[in-house]
Parts: structure tokens; sequence; C-alpha cells
């Protein structure tokens, strides 16, 4: 069921919702938490289907703000979705256009579920430090963010680290979980040996690069270097140098991982890219401060030891010649060829 409304107000919106339930029987119970989305104009039914998805494991209130044009005459329009149309959630569409094209905190308190934990969620920007964003992110238990939707990586990953609060959390960290548990997993079934190089492979455009060289960097006690390739926005090689020989974990494609270790057979690994239902569905778990998240992000892009970055792209960005100079690693614009697939925009 969809019912729009035009030219409304949040309170509008909230007595309509209390008639809709009582005609049609729909209940709020059951409503783990209160998901705020701040999206853009013309890019936002990606994220309404995520997390409707999401929705499906984790049953909540959805409140989605699609800002407008400022320019336009202020008014707020809405789509009230239940029932079928909404997955395993409540819907609550916001089409905000001149003063209410910027979401601030009061327009969303008439809507949020009493005494349920609150999760907002940017999926077109990393917002930056306005009093409107603070003020949403203040009453949130937990933000998520996507840095890989910005050109520099490593300066926007810069600026998370500057504003991280406890709660924080970024997609570009949730689509290398997959890579962390086999990595995890191989190095506890393997010999011990010491890791003198962690060597990650991918675009240099990919956060999702960087957060996973510097956790396993960090985590070894090693040095890594990055190797830019030209090509889509994604992970595709992890090599951890050690004094035994290398561990190998490759993802050519977008499904299946080879793993090659010393002495033994490859093997194929089903590991498919983690679309953005499976992420936000993900982030939606827990509503704890993900501390791995936190130590990554601040301390560990801190502290890491950068061995290169070696740029085959021509494309060292601003942020990574400073990430470069401050760690004292060196810059390379030649090497060998890329094992980078063809196919995808941003995935890990």
């Amino acid at each position: 069921m969809i019912v729009s409304m035009e030219n409304t107000t949040t309170s509008a919106i909230d007595k309509k919702l209390n008639q809709l339930r009582d005609q049609h029987g729909v209940v709020t119970l059951g409503r783990v938490l209160t998901l705020v989305i701040l999206a853009q104009a013309g890019h936002s039914e990606a994220a309404l289907e995520a997390a409707n998805f999401a929705s499906h494991e984790h049953p909540c209130r959805i409140i989605m703000h699609v800002a407008h044009s400022p320019a336009e005459s202020t008014r707020l329009d809405a789509q009230l979705r239940m029932g079928g149309d909404a997955g395993a959630s409540e819907v609550i569409v916001l089409h905000g256009y001149g003063e209410l094209s910027e979401p601030s905190e009061t327009l969303f308190s008439a809507l949020l579920l009493p005494d349920a934990p609150i999760v907002a969620w940017w999926p077109h920007l990393v917002p930056g430090a306005t009093p409107t964003t603070e003020s949403i992110a203040g009453i949130a238990h937990r933000r998520i963010t996507d840095s890989a939707r910005h050109e520099d990586a490593f300066e926007t990953l810069s600026d998370l680290s500057a504003r991280y609060v406890p709660g924080d959390t970024d997609l570009a960290w949730t689509r290398v979980t997959n890579w962390r548990i086999q990595l995890a997993a191989v190095l506890d079934q393997a010999e011990p040996s010491p890791v003198r190089e962690v060597v990650v492979e991918g675009s240099g455009r990919s956060p999702s690069v960087i957060l996973l060289g510097t956790w396993l960097a960090t985590r070894l006690g090693a040095q890594v270097s990055f190797l830019n390739f030209p090509g889509p926005r994604r992970l595709t090689r992890v090599t951890l140098v050690r004094d035994d020989g290398e561990i190998v974990l490759e993802r050519p494609g977008r499904a299946v991982a080879m793993l090659r270790q010393p002495g033994q057979p490859d093997q194929q690994i089903a590991m498919p890219v983690r679309d953005l239902n499976a992420c936000v569905a993900e982030e939606l778990r827990r509503l704890d401060p993900d501390e791995v998240y936190g130590e990554v992000l601040t301390s560990g892009l801190r502290e890491v030891r950068v061995a290169r970055i070696v740029d085959t792209a021509g494309e060292l960005t601003p942020g990574a010649a400073a990430f470069l100079a401050s760690h004292g690693g060196g810059r390379q614009d030649a090497s060998p060829e890329p094992s980078v697939a063809s196919a995808g925009e941003v995935d890990a």
C-alpha cells in the first residue's frame, strides 16, 4: 500500500500513519530500530531497496529524506509505504524542497519510534561537519557512510578519522568482511612465520583497499604496499610476504577467489562481491560501536608503515600523496601488469 501526501507536515504524516494502522491493522510491534536515510534526488530508490531488503532481517521504521533543489519554494511532500510495498518495515519518504531540502533533527523527531535505537545512513556522500548533520548524527546510535562515493579515498578517510566517534561506520569497511574472514582463517591454519610485508592490489580510488591493507599491516606488525591499477574501483589481490613463501588471495572476477599457499595446491573459494543489500543488512546486525573499524580508522591510519605506493594509473590523488609523505613510503610509477577484471563500479 502506497499513500502520497503533498505539501504536508510531519504532524499530518504521523496522524495518517495512525489512521492507516487503525483501518488496515498494520502495527509497529516488533520494530527493532528506526533507520533514517539521507538521500539525494534521483538516487534514492537503490538505497530504499537495500533498506527494505535489510528490514526482513531487522524489522524497522524507515524514514528517508530526499533532498531536492533549495531554490524551489519550501514544501514537504511525503509517500507512505506499508505492507507488501515496504518489506518488513513501514516506510516514510520525505521529499524536501526549499528550506526543507536540508534535513534536520526537528524534521524527523515526530516520526521516530519511541525507545528504539536510531541508525542514520548517508548513502550518497560523506556528510561534512555542519550543525544540521551533527544534530542528526547526535541522536543516532550508529552512523553509516560510504567513503567509496568520493574520488580521493585517502583524503576522505583522513577526514573521517579526524571526526570519528564510536558508532561511526563505513560501507567501504563492510565490503571487505569476506576478505578479512578468509585471510584470518588462512593465517590461523598456516605454519607460524612472521609476515614481512602486506601487498594490496586494486584501484587507488577504493577506500576498501586502504582499510584492508591498514588492518592487515597493523595487526601483523608488517609494512604495507598499495598497488594502484586503472580500472573499476575494486580490490583484486592481497599478498602476505613471509619467510616461508607468499600467501596470495586473488579474486580476478566477481564470484570466485583463488588462494595460493606454499606447499599446498591452489584452492578456489566462493567469495562473491558483496552488494549494497548485504552490506546494509550486516551493518544493522549490531548497534554497538565497531571497535575494530574505529582502531583501523584512527590509530591504524596514523601508525601503519607504508613501504610504497605503486601508481600505474597516473591518478595519485593529493590525499594519497599527503598520506605517502606523512608515512615515509616511496612512490613508484611502473609495475607488472594489473590483475583487474573488467566489471563492477564500487565493490570489494
